[in-house]
């Protein structure tokens, strides 16, 4: 694996491990989005897939996820290009538009906390779905 390879190689030529590290962890693509039937415009909430650790941010069953969430998307270099939804901060959407990673992202600054630090992450303003009722009462009216 070259050095910097999310600045070297382009996403097609990333070998799994690669493309599993690019992920900076931040959870938000793990958040429920509401989308206006009229207007096909995405909004974001604050609730979580039942299966993201709040506290981490994290899946909690990543490799099984799809078998517990079968609406889970499965980020890949085909779909990377036209996923609308993707949040602003995403490194896969970041490299696709061809635009370097923020400073903040482990792999630029070498520390996986630091995603949290500079409140990129879901980390400590979620609720689960398990326990959020009706999604409409949790949209939030920040970008991810």
């Amino acid at each position: 694996m070259s050095a910097r390879f999310w600045e070297d190689t382009p996403l097609e030529k990333l070998d799994r491990g690669q493309w599993e590290a690019l992920c900076d962890g931040c959870g938000k693509c793990c958040l429920h989005k509401l989308e206006d039937e009229e207007t096909g415009e995405m909004f974001p909430t604050n609730v979580s897939c039942r299966l993201l650790d709040r506290a981490t941010a994290q899946c909690s069953d990543y490799r099984h996820r799809h078998a517990y969430v079968s609406e889970c998307v499965r980020l890949n270099r085909d779909n990377v290009h036209t996923i609308d939804w993707l949040p602003s901060t995403c490194a896969y959407g970041l490299r696709a538009a061809g635009k370097p990673l923020p400073g903040w992202h482990y792999l630029v600054c070498g520390d996986r906390d630091a995603v949290h630090r500079a409140g990129e992450s879901v980390r400590g303003w979620t609720i689960s779905e398990d326990d959020a009722g009706d999604f409409e009462n949790h949209l939030i009216d920040r970008e991810l």
